[in-house]
């Protein structure tokens, strides 16, 4: 008895075509491709049905003539390649000749070309044949004007246990939609347009940059005034990253795209790349938007290892992934030294603006205040600052006579009282000078919710987070200088629970070390922590698991770890400053170069004298 048979031509041909045709979506992507290979300015995705009923793109490329629209469907006819070797030089989008005959095989194909726009002809194929099914295709002279239209219609209607499957009509045109998004995205100096059902629901013109592209396409309203663009290379390679910065932002990575030649590629190493290079930029939880495009040297790429281009093999993935986190990174962080020229402008409005130039926001004094009082150096505040606790000896609480019970002063201060909400009193304005020599009034104004510090600066009122600025200023401390470390009286012995963990320790156990944490083997093939950092507080099932989260940090073990050691080290929510050291904090976060927590959140807001007289329509 045999059981191996062959499969009649048309049934594989039906099974193989679900290899690259599965949903409409997938139509899209095929034809867009074709489309755009074809050279086309101006390119159009009509839908109905959410594509199932109907799927088509119209270009205005080069066109076919009629003995190349008679094999363009059949398996494997392309125009692209020749033989194997040319895989490896190809630019095209397509190059398998696969699309247009799946599409013939699960769906009525119809496709109206020409070279010219005085000769034209159209080219009609499906599932069944054509009429009585003795007739396999069947072209047809027309009219219609230079390029390509392609139509397939009823997709799957031959196929019912695979209709069955395809989501409802609006999901189906969501994730069509999708596809043409990407497209557009990819290739931003052509026109695209989008209609469903009969409606145009998008018209992207040319634009004159990604970022442009990506505003229209994807952004609302004024968003795309927080984009940037960013451009770096390595060896056979380019890459361009359009990026919104901290104040646009999305708690899923919907928004997140990695292109390669034009595709849109799955590949995490890459956009691991992206979240690694704006580490600090963001608060925890959220993430940037934005895009990644990689231009390579078709060699040293493998596009051909998946059926609908989603993946690609990278020659050496991880030059392009530290370039790709490289220039995110020296972009944040250049770009925070330059939002803070703003400070240094107040006393001069129309003062230019040159990016990557650091300056610092205010001159700290060098001399006798107004008032007398001595002044305070930027280092001397840092110092005092990091090397004070926060309840130091003269935070002394006393009740406040005649008041609640919760109300209390600070002992030797009889203008400030404190009871858990807003403290205000009235300080001595230090004087700070500008850089271009004017002169300004910097005063501490109060306490709110016990955890602000209010600051008046100039013309300006900040509202100071002391957690998160005093968190900054740790790890700056920290990355600048050595970590102090500090032998355990009572090592910590654990056990890993993969040999990925392992493999980490053994191999940064001198990184580690740098780092403050002394650690190594035992003779169970366990781990022994023997130091850690000075003043370390948590438990030893915590410290543990901290060490073991350096593991996701890649190469930014050293900030991933600062930043830890800072958010356990500063103040916090509720710890009270006497009025000399919320007055240094204050000092020492405004001349800080970068004013976000190492964690991405701000450090203060500022609101400004003419918005609050408009606030209360004192204008």
């Amino acid at each position: 008895m045999v059981n191996v048979r062959v499969l009649p031509p048309e049934e594989a041909r039906k099974i193989a075509a679900g290899e690259v045709v599965d949903r409409p979506a997938a139509l899209v992507r095929e034809f867009l491709d074709n489309a755009i290979d074809a050279g086309g300015t101006t390119i159009e995705l009509l839908i109905d049905g959410g594509g199932i009923r109907r799927t088509e793109v119209l270009d205005d490329g080069a066109g076919m003539g009629r003995e190349d629209l008679a094999l363009c469907w059949q398996t494997h006819a392309t125009s692209k390649i020749r033989s194997l070797d040319d895989l490896l030089t190809a630019e095209t989008l397509g190059f398998r000749g696969e699309a247009l005959a799946a599409a013939a095989a699960v769906s009525r194909l119809e496709i109206l070309t020409s070279t010219d726009g005085r000769e034209a002809w159209r080219l009609t194929v499906g599932p069944a044949g054509i009429g009585n099914g003795t007739e396999e295709y069947r072209i047809e002279q027309f009219r219609r004007a230079k390029g390509t239209s392609v139509r397939a219609l009823g997709l799957f209607d031959t196929i019912p246990a695979r209709k069955r499957f395809l989501k409802r009509e609006g999901s189906e045109t969501a994730l069509c939609r999708q596809i043409f998004i990407e497209k557009a995205l990819a290739f931003y100096p052509l026109n695209f347009r989008f209609t469903q059902d009969g409606i145009l629901k998008l018209f992207l013109r040319s634009a004159s940059s990604r970022k442009e592209r990506f505003a229209d396409a994807l952004l609302q309203n004024r968003e795309g005034a927080f984009l940037h663009e960013i451009n770096a290379q390595g060896e056979g390679f380019s890459v361009a990253i359009v990026v919104g910065g901290p104040e646009l932002f999305r708690n899923d990575r919907r928004q997140q795209y990695i292109f390669a030649n034009g595709r849109r590629i799955q590949d995490y190493s890459m956009m691991q790349a992206l979240e690694y290079g704006t580490q600090g930029a963001f608060p925890n939880g959220v993430h940037p938007v934005g895009a990644v495009y990689i231009d390579i040297d078709p060699s040293l790429a493998d596009f051909n290892i998946h059926p609908a281009k989603r993946e690609v093999r990278f020659k050496d993935g991880g030059a392009i992934h530290h370039c790709i986190s490289s220039a995110l990174r020296n972009y944040m962080h250049h770009r925070n030294l330059s939002a803070n020229e703003g400070f240094a402008s107040q006393g001069n409005s129309a003062a230019a603006r040159t990016p990557y130039q650091a300056v610092l926001p205010y001159r700290l004094p060098s001399q006798t205040s107004a008032s007398g009082a001595g002044s305070i150096t930027a280092a001397m505040a840092l110092d005092a600052l990091l090397e004070r606790p926060p309840n130091g000896p003269n935070s002394a609480f006393i009740p406040l006579p005649g008041r609640n019970p919760g109300d209390y002063a600070y002992a030797g201060d009889t203008g400030t009282s404190y009871s858990g909400g807003m403290a205000a009193e009235r300080s001595p304005a230090y004087i700070s000078r500008l850089p271009d020599g004017n002169a300004v009034k910097l005063r501490f104004a109060g306490r709110v919710f016990t955890l602000f510090l209010l600051a008046e600066l100039g013309e300006k009122l900040f509202i100071i987070d002391q957690h998160a600025a005093h968190e900054r200023i740790l790890y700056e401390k920290f990355l600048g200088g050595s970590i102090p470390i500090q032998e355990l009286l009572i090592p910590i012995p654990f056990s890993t629970e993969s040999e990925d963990d392992d493999t980490f320790l053994a191999s940064h156990r001198a990184e580690l070390k740098n780092l403050g944490i002394d650690i190594h083997r035992d003779s169970n093939d366990g781990w022994i922590i023997e130091a850690l950092p000075a003043g370390w507080q948590l438990g030893d099932g915590e410290t543990v698991e901290e060490i073991l989260t350096l593991k996701t940090a890649g190469k930014n073990i050293a900030e991933h770890w600062a930043a830890t050691l800072a958010c356990h080290g500063a103040i916090k929510d509720g710890d009270y400053l006497d009025d000399t050291a919320a007055r240094e904090l204050i000092e020492a976060v405004l001349a800080l170069p970068v004013p976000r927590c190492p964690h991405g959140r701000p450090l203060w807001i500022e609101v400004s004298r003419e918005d609050l007289f408009r606030g209360v329509q004192r204008t």
